[in-house]
This record gives structure tokens, C-alpha cells and sequence, in this order.
């Protein structure tokens, strides 16, 4: 059991994130998903919705892109080949149809809409499917390869039709090109923007972009050239960046806003106790925990090295760290008890999840054990670093003070965001907190995050035990036999420990009473086609 002392040290951390949490002795009761059903009150056609982000989307190129807040935004500007519906089903969304796939699995044909334009006019068609999706799995900066490393191919059969030829066969690719590797851009853009895209994006949706002031604001006004222009009626959406969680509550409490997204957990019990003001929840596809960097010496593409840290060098005492954390404590403290407690990178509701996989459970005397047998004299430094937000601060300072009882000093470094991303990715860094919004299929989850390198795997992990059973898994459609192949890598993966998973993240929406139409998935994105201000 814990300490008394440490739970002492815990609630003597600064308590400004409760500030607004207004949950009482008992704690906030959770929205459930159920409450996201959509709402389907008529709204006025006109007005300008403001949406409140908690950071800085990375650029809005859906080659490059790496965020969470950037598919967010790209949700109502860039839409993609495939979608997932309230269920979580994979639907068509430029597409007409789902894939047709061969006997052997490997080329799948896609048909796709006919009478669709680009935000600038230029026709969507096959052409345009074809140069977005090869711009995705071939250009040297594209964040995308991986995702569509399978395509080797991609052939125009008609102005409708695309075909898919494979390497092998792939059972995700529906859900990959249900996200960013899905998304079309207009060609007329890439080549007037090339490498700048993102600055100026272009693609398919009910919004086009419009301008953005780095830091503060993206605009994106109604799209006039949409297909489905009849069922969109704001005129205008600002997504605003307010990384404090209080001023976003607040804000949104005081009307300057009328959406937040992902309010964080110690306002959510203030929000619903507004009469204003509703909240829903999502998410749960993803994760969140400590990346250790174990050899991303050169970034995280590259041939991995060999990394001079504590943690970075020994498998022990990256046990030894896990031991220390106590995940349910975790969640109390800094989640008000919101999230989802876990060490696996799989939802723990995932058919593909390995049943009865259990964590190991927290044991400091242990923790102690292993430190004392590494021979590393104490207290053992290690470098945390964490995006500048109130939350993750406060989650930095619970595990400094946790893993402190064991032998470690962890030295707090914080930085924006999106710079964090680049420290990850370029494995400037010792330990990061960093997470994944997670996707439907569980290849989403893992390949390209703890592969040998995937753009997102800034632990730099290397092992034939991890890449082999998730490159197998995605050959095939049987569930059992996919389960079982995950079982195997993910088990690996906790071993090695290159990432701490610590627990799945809800996403909790808040918006005003009179504001209708927010389509909100277990994604966690937020869609505004048919949003707007109520009758």
C-alpha cells in the first residue's frame, strides 16, 4: 500500500486545476457515450460557432499531420475515403462503398463519389485520389508511409474507380483510409503550395479554410462548393486555442465560447452543474503514458542507437519505474477519476485485447529491490518532459513524487506542446508524456507507434517479438487469430517498456444548451457539418 507520507506529498501538489471542478466530496459523475447520441433539434441556418482547443494543432497537412487537435480541425474541413459512424462502424465518406478486395487480398478497388469538388472548385476524382494518396506513402516527409506501407500501387481504373495494389494483404486499410492517410487534397493546391500545403489547405468538406494566427485561432467559413452543402448552416467556426482548462471552462461558462473540446476532468463536474451548459462524452480508443527513450538516437525513422540514460539503458529499471507508479492513484488525483486505468495500448473493452491480461501490480518494496540490484547509486536522475499545460504538469509532479520513494529524481522539463512532439520525434529527450487518440482497428494503436521505425515510435524500439506477430495480424481477418498475435507483441512491448502505458483517455465535450446538431463518436472528434445554433 501507499505510503501515508506519499499521499501527503500527493495532495499537498498544487490544487489550482480543482478550482473549477465543482464536483463536491463524491466526485463528478462520468458522462457516459450513450449521452453523445446525436442531438437532432433543428438549427437556424447562419452564425459563427467558436470551439475552444486545449493546444496548438502541428500544420494542417494531412501528409505531416501528428495531432489529435489537427484531426480535430480536419474534421470539418478535409474529409477522407472512410469514416466511422455513432456505432464505430467504418463507412463510406468519399467513397461509395467499402473496398472491394481480391481473393489473394491483395488489390482493393474503390469506387467513389461522382459531382464532388474541392474547396477551390477542382473536380474530385480518381486522379486527385491518386495523387493524395501517393503524396501520403511516398513523400520523404510524410508522416503517412507506414500507415499505407502495404500500397504499392495506386492505379486509376476510371474517373470514379481507384485500385489498390498490395504487397501483401492488409486487413486495416479501410481504417487508415478512414483517417489521415485517407484524406484527399485538392491537386490544384499541392501544386501551387507543395512542401506549404499545410499553410494553405485545400481539401473536400463543409468548411474551407480560411486563415490562422499561430497560437490563437484557426477560421474556417461555410464551403460553397460542399456536396452536401443543403445540411450545413453555420456560417463560420473558430477554433480558438486556450490551453488553460480553467479559462476554458470559464470561457464557456461566460458564452465567449460555445464549444470546448476535451474539457479537462476537474471542470467537467462545474460545467454539468451549469443549467447553460451540457457535456457528452467519447474516446476511449486511445492512451496516454511515459515514453522512454531507449534508441532514438537519430529520430525516430532512423536506425535506432544506443541511448546514454538510466532508464534509456536498463530494462530493470524501467521496471523498477512502473512498479512505483500507481495507476488507480493516477487517476484520482490528477483525473478526478474520469479516466480509464490501464498498461496495455489496446482499449480494454477491444476484441483484440487478450483476455485476462493484467497489469502488474504497484510494489514499491519491489521497485526498491531492482534499483538496489542495477548498482546505480541513488537517487537516480531522470529528465520528465511534458507539454506546459496545467494537467500535465500536475501528472509530471505525481510521478516525480511516486517514483521518488523508489530511488528516482525526476527533474521536471516542460515546453509547448507541439515542441514536445518534435523532441519525441527527433529523441531529444529522456522520458516524454505523451499519448495517442487512438484508432478503430488495433494496428492503429501499434504499428508505427512501438515498430522499428514508425515516425511515431520516439522510444525508438527495435524488436523482431513486437514488428513480427503486428505485420502477421494485419494479414489476416480472423479476430481469434489477430487476438492472439497482439497478445504476443503487446506482451512483448510490456517488457521492454520503451512506452508506460498509464491509462485511456475519455474525452468530455461541453457546449452550450443552445447549440445543436454536434455529431460526437468514440474518435472523440467533434463534427460540425450539421451543428448550429437551435430553433
Amino acid at each position: 500500500m501507499r505510503s501515508a507520507r506519499l499521499i501527503a506529498a500527493l495532495a499537498a501538489l498544487p490544487l489550482a486545476l480543482a478550482a473549477c471542478s465543482g464536483s463536491g466530496s463524491g466526485g463528478p459523475s462520468a458522462p457516459s457515450i450513450s449521452d453523445a447520441t446525436a442531438d437532432d433539434r433543428p438549427v437556424k441556418n447562419g452564425g459563427t460557432l467558436t470551439i475552444a482547443l486545449d493546444a496548438d494543432p502541428d500544420a494542417l497537412d494531412p501528409s505531416t499531420a501528428t495531432t489529435l487537435n489537427g484531426r480535430t480541425v480536419f474534421a470539418s474541413f478535409c474529409e477522407k475515403l472512410y469514416d466511422i459512424d455513432a456505432k464505430s462502424a467504418l463507412v463510406p465518406q468519399l467513397a461509395t462503398a467499402l473496398p472491394k478486395v481480391s481473393a489473394d487480398g491483395k488489390t482493393a478497388t474503390i469506387s467513389l463519389r461522382a459531382g464532388v469538388k474541392f474547396n477551390d472548385g477542382t473536380v474530385f476524382d480518381a486522379e486527385a485520389v491518386k495523387k493524395s494518396l501517393d503524396r501520403h506513402r511516398t513523400w520523404k516527409n510524410s508522416a503517412r508511409q507506414s500507415d499505407l506501407a502495404a500500397v504499392e500501387k495506386v492505379t486509376v481504373v476510371d474517373p470514379q474507380t481507384v485500385r489498390l495494389t498490395l504487397s501483401r494483404p492488409f486487413t486495416p486499410l479501410t481504417a487508415q483510409l478512414a483517417d489521415r492517410a485517407g484524406m484527399i487534397m485538392s491537386p490544384k493546391a499541392l501544386d501551387g503550395e507543395g512542401d506549404n500545403f499545410g499553410a494553405n489547405p485545400v481539401c473536400v468538406g463543409p468548411f474551407k479554410f480560411a486563415g490562422r494566427t499561430s497560437g490563437s485561432e484557426i477560421v474556417l467559413d461555410r464551403a460553397a462548393d460542399y456536396y452536401d452543402a443543403a445540411k450545413v448552416k453555420l456560417d463560420k467556426v473558430i477554433y480558438k486555442i486556450i490551453v488553460d482548462p480553467n479559462v476554458r471552462a470559464a470561457n464557456l461558462k461566460s458564452g465567449d465560447i460555445q464549444v470546448a473540446d476535451r474539457l479537462a476532468t476537474t471542470t467537467v463536474a462545474g460545467v454539468q452543474a451549469d443549467p447553460n451548459l451540457s457535456v457528452v462524452a467519447g474516446g476511449g480508443f486511445g492512451y496516454y503514458g511515459l515514453t522512454v527513450n531507449v534508441g532514438n538516437t537519430d529520430g525516430a525513422t532512423e536506425k535506432p542507437g544506443k541511448v546514454d540514460t538510466p532508464l534509456g539503458k536498463s530494462p530493470q529499471l524501467r521496471e523498477a519505474f512502473e512498479l512505483s507508479l500507481n495507476r488507480e492513484l493516477i487517476n484520482k488525483t490528477v483525473y478526478n477519476g474520469l479516466y480509464e486505468p490501464d498498461c496495455s495500448p489496446l482499449p480494454l473493452d477491444s476484441p483484440y485485447r487478450a483476455p485476462g491480461f493484467q497489469c502488474p501490480a504497484h510494489d514499491v518494496a519491489k521497485a526498491k529491490q531492482l534499483v538496489a540490484q542495477s548498482g546505480i547509486a541513488t537517487p537516480i536522475p531522470v529528465t520528465l518532459t511534458t507539454p506546459n499545460d496545467a494537467t500535465n504538469q500536475r501528472l509530471a509532479q505525481v510521478i516525480q513524487q511516486m517514483t521518488k520513494e523508489s530511488g528516482f529524481a525526476v527533474t521536471v522539463k516542460t515546453a509547448e506542446f507541439v515542441t514536445t512532439l518534435d523532441q519525441g520525434k527527433s529523441g531529444n529527450f529522456d522520458t516524454l508524456l505523451n499519448g495517442w487518440s487512438g484508432r478503430v482497428d488495433p494496428d492503429g494503436n501499434l504499428n508505427n507507434m512501438i515498430t522499428a521505425g514508425g515516425s511515431n515510435n520516439y522510444g525508438g524500439m527495435s524488436d523482431a517479438g513486437i514488428d513480427d506477430p503486428i505485420k502477421e495480424a494485419a494479414a489476416t481477418a480472423d479476430v481469434t487469430e489477430r487476438r492472439d498475435l497482439y497478445a504476443k507483441a503487446v506482451q512483448r512491448a510490456a517488457e521492454l517498456r520503451g512506452v508506460i502505458y498509464l491509462y485511456h483517455n475519455k474525452y468530455y465535450l461541453g457546449s452550450r444548451k443552445n447549440i445543436a446538431g454536434i455529431r460526437y463518436y468514440e474518435d472523440g472528434l467533434p463534427r460540425l457539418t450539421t451543428a448550429g445554433y437551435a430553433q
